[in-house]
């Protein structure tokens, strides 16, 4: 699969922005009265390899008129090399818009974390495609590739809209489209028959498709077979047998592509990554890493994914790149990876933990 270059950014995402507050040193929220801010959302967190090393990222998102927040958060984008555009609504009093709240712990031990997600009025969910010039965005400037997340398509109606219509351009214009389905059940209920269409719509046209089997399953009503319990040839071979029904549905999809985990404890994980390449399939087996914060590492993974795509990179390096990149991020406390280099990503990948001076 190749991806254009010859355009303004080499990534584009639509999102919605929040904040995620967590407790300090590693204690649940109940216990705590210190937490730390950090901006926050599940495309960001993608682009934010390519953007760190150096790739121009476009943000598309929505904010919420004089507030702080929405301040704090256009600094953040802009510290991690970003662009953004997103119209400005005004709040409408204290009932009414707002960013989203993220309140979790990174767990310690054998206590896993816990995550509240507090999206009451949030703003992003009045996205929608008539905030955007898109002729603009995806002829005139370019892009190589959309990113889309099914938390974005399923907060509302109108999000689900504007990513399909978002979809539909980028085809339009020859950009690659990127779809990790993400499904979340919450987001689902009483919505399967509207978000089913506008999944199964989007994925046609994706180049890259990731997800897990329930992922495939529930978002896209592919049947296949089960993993088989907890051992981890038979995952491996549920996970083909069910990407070869995908594929059947969706034959223009040029990589399919999932993580493996198995968690040991808060602190130490077992990482793996399975990916399917124009027809070949390339495994990174699981291997034993450290963990600070598990949050945002399969967002780490598609983002390295996506970081080796744009470069044209051979499959089995792209994979190996995001597996490194999701092992990464699991080393910060922010939600994504900050990469200084290259060179840091393939150090992961090695198992060179040595000091550079």
């Amino acid at each position: 699969m190749k991806i254009k270059t010859d355009c303004k950014y080499a990534m584009i995402v639509p999102t919605s922005m929040g904040v995620r507050i967590s407790p300090s040193n590693g204690q649940p929220v109940q216990s705590s009265n210190m937490f730390f801010m950090q901006a926050t959302s599940a495309e960001t967190n993608v682009a934010s390899i390519c953007s760190y090393l150096g790739l121009p990222v476009k943000v598309l998102t929505k904010f919420v008129q004089g507030s702080p927040i929405a301040d704090f958060i256009k600094s953040d984008l802009r510290s991690r090399g970003m662009d953004f555009e997103g119209r400005e609504i005004p709040q409408g009093g204290p009932w009414g818009y707002r960013h989203q709240f993220n309140i979790a712990d990174s767990g310690f031990g054998g206590r896993g974390p816990r995550v509240l997600n507090d999206r009451a009025g949030e703003v992003g969910r009045t996205l929608c495609i008539e905030d955007f010039d898109i002729e603009r965005i995806f002829r005139s400037e370019g892009a190589g590739v959309l990113h889309l997340s099914g938390l974005i398509c399923a907060l509302s109606p109108d999000t689900g809209r504007f990513c399909l219509e978002l979809a539909r351009a980028a085809k339009r214009c020859g950009t690659a489209i990127s779809f990790d389905l993400n499904y979340r059940a919450s987001f689902w209920e009483n919505r399967e028959k509207e978000l089913r269409a506008i999944f199964t719509e989007i994925a046609s046209v994706s180049d890259i498709l990731v997800g897990n089997e329930e992922d495939f399953q529930l978002c896209l009503g592919v049947h296949g077979p089960e993993a088989g319990g907890r051992d981890l040839s038979a995952k491996i071979d549920g996970f083909k047998g069910m990407i070869c029904e995908v594929q059947k549905q969706f034959p223009n999809v040029s990589v399919f592509a999932t993580t493996l985990r198995e968690v040991k404890n808060a602190g130490c994980h077992l990482w793996g990554a399975l990916m399917l390449a124009d027809g070949q399939w390339h495994t990174v087996m699981p291997r034993e890493i450290s963990v600070l914060d598990r949050i945002g590492g399969g967002d780490g993974f598609v983002g390295g994914l996506l970081y080796a795509l744009i470069r044209g990179w051979e499959a089995q390096r792209c994979l190996e790149f995001g597996w490194a990149s999701g092992a990464l991020a699991a080393t910060f406390l922010t939600d994504y990876a900050q990469p200084a280099d290259e060179e840091q990503i393939w150090s992961v990948w090695q198992g060179n933990a040595r000091v550079k001076r």
